[in-house]
């Protein structure tokens, strides 16, 4: 997995009105939290952060002021009117070799069936446990050949050399639908219809 590394600065002020004032200096609000540590406050670049947090589960080299610290996203709070502008960012720290519990998006791939038939994602991600330096951007399912009525299970999907699978192994995360017809307009309808148009 990709590591991108962050230059951080701590701040000392909380509350909205510093937050907003961050924002507007084009700075990112975010707090590292993680191994029994006092929770460490940070202003992040936005544009930079933005940009590592298009990849999933994306490891973090975080400078804060001359000290490095591993970092991955655990939650992350973006604004709901305006795209692409995030409001916080709450970051855990991670150690070489560790174990993390992280949950990645399940990727379908393939040609279903001939027909009509519809792909229904019960669930987008998979939680697994994965080495904190070698967490995978996203596990794939092949759904080439699945008719209606098929499905894929937790435990069917292959997971990466390293990784283990968190979420019920029996969870449905995949089914496919039969697609359903159009029932045709009553009579009635269509000449309503027609005596409106005319």
């Amino acid at each position: 997995m990709s590591e991108v590394k962050i230059s951080a600065e701590t701040r000392t002020e909380f509350g909205k009105g510093a937050a907003r004032r961050l924002r507007r200096a084009d700075k990112l609000p975010a707090v590292v939290y993680g191994h029994g540590e006092a929770p460490i406050h940070v202003a992040l670049p936005h544009h930079d952060t933005l940009m590592a947090l298009k990849t999933s589960n994306v490891l973090i080299n975080l400078d804060i002021e001359g000290k490095s610290q591993l970092v991955i996203p655990k939650a992350v709070q973006r604004d709901a009117l305006r795209q692409g502008i995030l409001e916080h960012v709450d970051l855990l720290t991670v150690k070489r070799g560790e174990k993390v519990t992280v949950e990645v998006p399940v990727h379908a791939e393939g040609e279903l069936a001939p027909g009509a038939n519809l792909l229904e994602h019960v669930l987008n991600t998979l939680s697994i446990e994965a080495e904190a330096t070698h967490i995978p951007e996203a596990v794939t399912v092949s759904i080439a050949g699945l008719d209606a009525g098929d499905s894929v299970v937790a435990k069917d999907i292959a997971l990466p050399s390293g990784s283990t699978l968190v979420t019920d192994e029996d969870a449905v995360v995949l089914q496919i639908l039969a697609a359903q017809a159009e029932e045709p307009a009553a009579e009635g309808d269509e000449e309503s219809a027609e005596g409106a148009e005319a």
